[in-house]
């Protein structure tokens, strides 16, 4: 028998806990939960799976997109919007980058302030 599991948070790795947390607070407007140097959570409102930031001394930020021998993403967020014209300009006036390369229409790759890519998308 298959024990109930429920999938609680993705946690984001980071040299800069309190700066990444903010930045996903402002673009998502979740509300904190734990709030320490080394650990940091966002809650979404309606419940459901949350967001965790983890201090990583030796973090590297990833290669988007990356090559041979380039530090890769290990997980990405896919995070839905209405319109991407608007999501965009809130994303980057909340501290994201727009990613040089864009791999499909109806998705925009932005990169947050500790180089990990996320999708905004419509599709």
């Amino acid at each position: 028998m298959t024990p109930k599991l429920t999938l609680a948070g993705v946690v984001l790795g980071t040299d800069d806990v309190p700066g990444l947390t903010a930045f996903y607070r402002r673009l998502l407007g979740w509300r904190q939960g734990a709030d320490e140097p080394e650990w940091a959570t966002l809650r979404p409102p309606d419940g459901g799976t949350g967001l965790s930031f983890q201090f990583e001394a030796h973090h590297t930020r990833p290669t988007w997109p990356a090559g041979p021998g380039d530090q890769q993403m290990m997980v990405h967020l896919d995070i839905h919007v209405d319109d991407l014209d608007t999501a965009g300009a809130h994303a980057t006036a909340a501290g994201a980058t727009l990613a040089d390369f864009q791999p499909q229409a109806g998705v925009r790759v932005y990169l947050d302030p500790s180089g990990h890519p996320f999708c905004l998308f419509t599709v």
